[in-house]
């Protein structure tokens, strides 16, 4: 059970907590291929291939594990190899990389999280932990964090309990006063249990859960959290 007296700060997951994700990717995937269409075409064949870019980026995993943490330096190495094998440019990976990224900013806000970020944000500190790569600031959600933190820039991803400690430490409280939110059972829930955090899962397809620990509470959406936490 959520014990409400105690929280004094609230770490949030960004994707699929506040936007839904593959709909993003996938449109960034698209003005991606069509920069490098223009560009670089026989890497953009070989990128327009579901099984083929997915073969790119397991290559990459294997021989760069020490960046598997970081999805941007993750894509920006798989599009680098596409060009090589290409026999292309290298030196276009760089500006190929920010028109994915420039679209993957582009996100669509589920409904309801507008309006319960603003009502959160008035009463705790908010700091955002994601494994992804987007930037709340270029999303347009800076003005409610006070802090976030990516996999990418701390170095090591959710479930780690490093990163929602560094959460804690951004929003000037103890690890046990942080409510960590987010959608992902493990990376999310499981992960922040491990920190010694309190914990929502956001559960908006409603999932079974199928761990032997509990969240301390579930929503299907932020409203909810917004009216649990008034």
């Amino acid at each position: 059970m959520l014990d409400i007296a105690r929280i004094k700060a609230i770490s949030l997951d960004l994707d699929d907590t506040l936007w839904p994700i593959w709909p993003t990717i996938h449109r960034a995937e698209e003005a991606l291929l069509a920069w490098l269409t223009e560009r670089a075409p026989a890497a953009a064949a070989l990128c327009a291939d579901p099984a083929a870019r997915l073969a790119l980026r397991d290559h990459v995993v294997q021989t760069r594990p020490d960046i598997g943490h970081d999805l941007s330096a993750l894509r920006r190495e798989s599009i680098r190899t596409a060009l090589q094998r290409a026999q292309e440019d290298t030196r276009l990976a760089e500006p190929a990389f920010e028109v994915f990224f420039a679209e993957r900013m582009r996100v669509e806000l589920f409904d309801d999280v507008l309006p319960a970020l603003t009502v959160l944000a008035a009463r705790f500190p908010i700091v955002a932990v994601s494994n992804g790569n987007a930037h709340v600031g270029r999303v347009g959600l800076g003005s409610f964090f006070v802090d976030s933190l990516s996999a990418s820039q701390f170095g090591v991803a959710k479930p780690d309990a490093r990163i929602f400690h560094a959460a804690a430490d951004k929003a000037g409280v103890a690890s046990e006063q942080v409510l960590h939110v987010g959608d992902d059972a493990a990376l999310d829930v499981l992960g922040a249990l491990g920190a010694g955090m309190q914990t929502v899962w956001v559960n908006r397809e409603q999932h079974v859960w199928r761990h032997a620990e509990q969240p301390h509470h579930t929503v299907e959406n932020l409203t909810a959290l917004a009216a649990l936490l008034a």
